[in-house]
């Protein structure tokens, strides 16, 4: 007769190594086997999936979770919920949060929220919020969190001992960055045009979406752009298969990043691109992606391959604005060529600005997006490394002699722009940089963060947004392709400033088409 099988009482950490090697193919009786625990056990871990990911998610310490056993609530969920949300935003700003403070905010959201019994946010009280959330960077005095030179000189140090330890070389090291864009916003002469809205500073904006850059440190291996609009499916995408865009797309109801979308960008993209670059340089297949302490990123545990290879490291929060590469004028490029491409377009088409914007789509905006990253140079990127890498070579062949899209370049577009010849140099960088300190992700106010704690959403929903953009799909057969491609070939033979390798490039695509209408027809 076999003895009582010992108890067996699971970390966090255990019961995220088991979702993995569950999502991985993973049976529950040969885990149950490997931990030493029942099949029903691990079927409650399936079914707690969720749970588990968002709490590991929203943790601060890798170490803390691979100790602690249980998520065991606050007897103030309400208030739990309001200051984790609340130091979550403090931390992403890079704001010192010391215990003092946290106690004065915690009070404040205790009365606010409207709670009843007596609440000493004591020194016992922090010690505990910081178990249950596995937060460590709280200190029990009022210490000031510098980001000044020393701070900074610190971390460089300490990430430069850990690329080594770890013998990465910069191939190999990542930096991901998101940022809030506003590509339906166009120039004039007095002021900014937001997409719908035409108030300066207005934070509702219904033409904006999240964009999210992701390079290594030489800037050789630019991932696709990860882009987050607000509908599943925009009116603009018609019959397009979004898998077939010049981005990585993804849809909130805000068009915010969030950790759901930022694990399955790290999950499904990240790691099998990154491991696909680093076999084709014939370099190990490990890497490690720096980021930020944007809300929106899940705790290192969760962001990590299956093997451990590929993983996050994250900035500290006093440091992280002035050293993260992407911030060094990366992103701020991308963007500048991206409105200089759009003046360009409607230069080249000779419309008036007032119809071009009208035109403009969503899908527009993504082509132009990934064109405008495309164009920003490796020498740029890896220039934005130097404070951290201050070794990096800069490989030959990188045009270092080229500069990047001026406002002077900017300007003289502009002169040639019907309506926006007289725009001033001030309303021009206005313009450029109208979204320059635009998050990825969602600022609750104090009155958010209270609604949310307590449960309450927008009524409007991702479903609501969908059935305004979405139209019935329309399935073009290759006959209809192949018809299409002809006409457009007659037409550019009688053009006779049409250029040949326009027309090579038509005629390379009914090529393409006819050979896709055989094979079809030779399978049937």
């Amino acid at each position: 007769m076999s003895g009582k099988r010992k108890r067996v009482v699971l970390t966090i950490k255990d019961k995220l190594d088991i979702i993995k090697k569950l999502e991985d193919g993973g049976s529950s009786k040969q885990l149950a086997v490997i931990y030493g625990i029942g099949e029903t056990t691990v079927r409650d871990i399936r079914k707690n999936k969720e749970k588990i990911i968002t709490y590991a998610s929203s943790s601060d310490s890798t170490s803390l979770l691979a100790k602690r056993k249980s998520m065991k609530p606050s007897m103030y969920e309400e208030l739990d919920r309001a200051m984790l949300e609340w130091f979550n935003q403090q931390r992403a700003k890079g704001n010192p949060v010391s215990g003092p403070i946290c106690a004065k905010r915690a009070e404040f959201f205790f009365y606010a929220l409207g709670m009843d019994g007596d609440f000493n946010p004591s020194a016992g009280w922090l010690t505990r919020f910081k178990q249950r959330h596995s937060i460590r960077e709280i200190n029990i005095r009022n210490e000031r969190l510098n980001g000044d030179e020393t701070a900074v000189e610190d971390f460089c140090n300490n990430f430069r001992d850990f690329i080594e330890r770890e013998n990465l070389q910069p191939e190999q090291i990542y930096n991901a960055d998101e940022t809030g864009l506003f590509w339906k916003c166009l120039p004039s002469r007095t002021a900014v045009i937001k997409g719908k809205c035409t108030v300066p500073g207005h934070n509702s904006f219904e033409e904006r979406v999240t964009v999210m850059c992701c390079t290594n440190a030489t800037g050789l291996h630019k991932l696709k752009l990860c882009v987050v609009g607000k509908a599943k499916k925009p009116r603009s995408f018609k019959s397009t298969d979004t898998l077939n865009l010049p981005v990585s797309y993804f849809s909130q109801k805000g068009a915010w990043m969030d950790l759901s979308i930022f694990r399955q960008w790290f999950d499904k993209i990240f790691v099998p691109q990154v491991r696909e670059y680093l076999r084709s340089k014939g370099l190990q297949e490990k890497a490690v992606l720096l980021l930020d302490n944007s809300p929106t990123h899940p705790n290192e545990n969760v962001l990590r391959s299956d093997d451990g290879q590929i993983f996050a490291k994250y900035l500290p929060p006093n440091v992280a604005s002035s050293i993260q590469p992407l911030d060094q004028g990366v992103i701020a490029t991308m963007k500048r060529n991206y409105r200089a491409g759009l003046l360009q377009n409607n230069l080249e088409e000779g419309n008036d600005l007032k119809s071009f914007w009208k035109k403009l789509t969503l899908l527009d905006a993504l082509y132009e997006i990934a064109m405008a990253w495309n164009l920003v140079k490796p020498v740029t990127i890896s220039r934005a490394w130097k404070q951290i890498l201050p070794t990096i070579e800069e490989k030959e062949g990188l045009d270092f002699d080229e500069e990047d899209i001026s406002g002077a370049t900017v300007a003289t577009i502009l002169q040639h722009t019907k309506g926006l010849e007289n725009v001033t140099l001030e309303n021009m960088e206005k313009w450029l940089e109208i979204d320059s300190t635009e998050p990825g992700y969602e600022v609750l106010t104090d009155s958010e963060i209270i609604r949310r704690a307590q449960g309450q959403t927008d009524d409007s929903s991702e479903n609501d947004e969908d059935g305004i953009e979405l139209i019935p799909e329309k399935h073009i057969n290759h006959t209809a392709a192949l018809q299409w491609t002809e006409n457009l070939l007659d037409y550019l033979e009688q053009q006779g400033d049409m250029i040949l390798p326009d027309r090579l490039v038509i005629r390379k695509l009914r090529a393409t088409i006819r050979n896709k209408q055989k094979m079809t027809n030779s399978s049937q």
